[in-house]
Order: structure tokens, then C-alpha cells, then sequence
């Protein structure tokens, strides 16, 4: 996907970027920002300052537009702003800088320590629940042919921006960045963040956005995204109609919602034991909540249980209608009505 042109910067907007960016400890700041979000927490330890004089260099980037924070319960993370043009600045300063310079090669090094703790952490909380996953992945088609279910569905066209509404251990930003220039990840569960993060930075994906909301209440922009995903979300909510029409108000016009869920079945335990909320969905059910959230219904799939005790799994796509359907869209619309 080519680049998109860069984005002018007022003249005023240039010189406060500028002078915010134009001291050292920013520019550090930048540098690591450059590899991904970090807190505050982290950017003490690495930088060996004071948390009350990074943060006062850190509000001073925000208030420039350089970079951007957002809340995750009594954290904060920062990011380099990936839409507004002092962004684009912020990133370009960041590039341009000498990686083979000493103070910023150690601060690379301090970060991987960093990153190497919370994958430590983000381990512990795997052992501490792997059966639970292991038997519940086992319940249902392998998680190859789910993957390549969505990777076929979405097809391998690029798009701009990609929201994931309970993003859990982040699989799903991980599978899809590919496909897009921006992908934001959201889990109201602090925990499952830093799993996901984790993650993420071991597969080496720096610009991906995690956020910690409510799918309920999703803290990232309307009319925004160009793919939304609900990878086995709906069945875990007390109103999973809510969620979606949440999720669809997130849909740039024309763009897509990709739900994946169980089929409905009759395994109580998982109601019991998981919290799950809803046994699975049948077809109409979703098409239906689609249809009231002012979504076109383009695609319907199940992969089979793999056994009769076992799940099948189901795949929903459907798309704004503020945008023209495509004549293939029109044709798959038909066959899933």
C-alpha cells in the first residue's frame, strides 16, 4: 500500500511542534514512542528521570500534537499521534535520528528490558489460565482454519484504519495489521491489555493502539474505521444487539463489520464456568441486529463442530449502507438473505 502524501503543518502548528520537540529528553521521548506506547512507569525507568519532570515533558508533546494519551484505568500510555499532521512531524524527527548514537542505543537496550518484564508477566498469566484455554480451544474447529476463514472473508485488500472490540491477547490485530495502515485494539480488561501488548511488541508491531473500554462505549472516534472486528465477544454480553450497533457506529461509511461467534449449542458448563452469557447465535439473530444497526448483510459462514459435542463456528459480515454496494456485495447479500 503506498504511502499516504504527507500532511501540511501550519506554520504556527510547525514552530510549537518544533519547540516542543527541540530538547533532548523530548527527542528521547520520541525516539521510544517511535517503537511503540509506553507509560509513564516506563519512561522513568528507562530514562532515569523523575516522574513528575517526564510527565511535564510528556504534557508539553501533547499540548504540541505530537503525541497522544489515553487513559487505561490509573495508567496513562502514550503513543506518537498517528492522524493529525504534527504526528507525521513527530514521527519523521523521530526517524531522522542516529540509532547508533549512545544515549539512544542505551535507551533502546533499557527499553527491551522493559518489554522483555512485561512479556515475563504476561507469561505468568498464560500459565495461571492455559488449561482453561487449552479445553476451551479444543472445543471448537482449530484455530488455523478460524484464521483463515477471516483472512479470506476480509479478502486481501488494504484499508486505512482497523478496530478490534475485545481484542483480548491481541491475536486478531496481530493476524490482520497486514491488511491495514492503522489498527486499534480495545478490552475493558487491564490484564488482557498487557498480555496483548506483549504480544504485539514480540511480534513486532509498534503502531498498533490498544486501549482499555467498554465495548458498550468504545473510546476511539465514529465513522472512523474501514474494518471492525467482533472475534467471540457477543456470547460473553448481556446485550450483545448494543454491542453491535456500538460497533457499527464506528464503521466508516461503506466500511465493514467482521463478527465471529459460536453457532448456538447446548454446553451449560460454558455458561457456568466462563461467563458465558449467550450459548451461541443463530444466523438470523445477528442478521437481524445487522439489519437494525443500518448494516447490508454481505457474507454468512460456519465452519462445522468437529464433533457432536463440539462448536461450530460462524462468520457475519456486513456493511455500512451510507456507500455504494459493490456488485459482488449485491450477489453475496442475495444468497445470505
Amino acid at each position: 500500500m503506498a504511502s499516504p502524501p504527507a500532511e501540511r503543518v501550519s506554520l504556527d502548528d510547525l514552530v510549537a511542534g518544533l519547540r516542543a520537540a527541540g530538547e533532548e529528553t523530548r527527542l528521547r521521548v520520541l525516539a521510544l514512542l517511535g517503537e511503540g506506547e509506553l507509560n509513564v512507569s516506563d519512561l522513568t525507568d528507562i530514562l532515569g528521570q523523575s516522574q513528575p519532570r517526564i510527565s511535564r515533558h510528556l504534557k508539553l508533546l501533547v499540548d504540541a500534537g505530537l503525541i497522544e494519551r489515553h487513559r487505561e484505568g490509573a495508567w496513562a500510555f502514550f503513543r506518537i499521534d498517528e492522524r493529525g499532521p504534527a504526528g507525521s512531524l513527530a514521527r519523521e524527527l523521530a526517524q531522522r535520528l542516529d540509532q547508533e548514537d549512545g544515549i539512544l542505543a542505551a535507551d533502546r537496550a533499557r527499553l527491551r528490558a522493559v518489554r522483555s518484564a512485561r512479556a515475563e508477566a504476561a507469561q505468568a498469566y498464560f500459565n495461571r489460565h492455559a488449561a482453561d484455554w487449552d479445553r476451551l480451544r479444543s472445543l471448537h474447529a482449530a484455530e488455523a482454519d478460524v484464521e483463515a476463514q477471516i483472512l479470506d472473508i476480509l479478502g486481501p485488500g488494504k484499508v486505512d484504519a482497523l478496530l478490534d472490540l475485545g481484542t483480548g491477547t491481541g491475536r486478531m490485530l496481530a493476524l490482520l495489521a497486514p491488511l491495514a495502515r492503522r489498527v486499534v485494539g480495545v478490552d475493558s480488561n487491564h490484564a488482557m491489555l498487557a498480555v496483548a501488548r506483549a504480544n504485539l511488541a514480540a511480534a513486532g508491531l509498534r503502531r498498533a493502539e490498544l486501549r482499555q473500554g467498554d465495548v458498550y462505549a468504545p473510546p476511539v472516534e465514529r465513522d472512523g474505521f474501514d474494518v471492525v472486528v467482533l472475534h467471540q465477544v457477543l456470547h460473553f454480553l448481556d446485550d450483545p444487539a448494543r454491542a453491535l450497533r456500538e460497533a457499527a457506529a464506528t464503521l466508516a461509511p461503506g466500511g465493514r463489520l467482521l463478527i465471529v461467534d459460536f453457532a448456538p449449542h447446548a454446553l451449560e458448563f460454558l455458561r457456568e464456568e466462563h461467563a458465558h452469557r449467550r450459548l451461541g447465535f443463530e444466523k438470523e439473530q445477528i442478521l437481524g441486529w445487522c439489519r437494525e444497526a443500518s448494516l447490508d448483510p454481505v457474507d454468512h459462514r460456519v465452519l462445522p463442530a468437529p464433533a457432536r459435542d463440539r462448536l461450530a463456528v460462524s462468520f457475519w459480515v456486513a456493511r455500512d449502507r451510507r456507500a455504494p454496494v459493490r456488485i459482488d456485495d449485491v450477489r453475496a447479500s442475495k444468497e445470505v438473505a
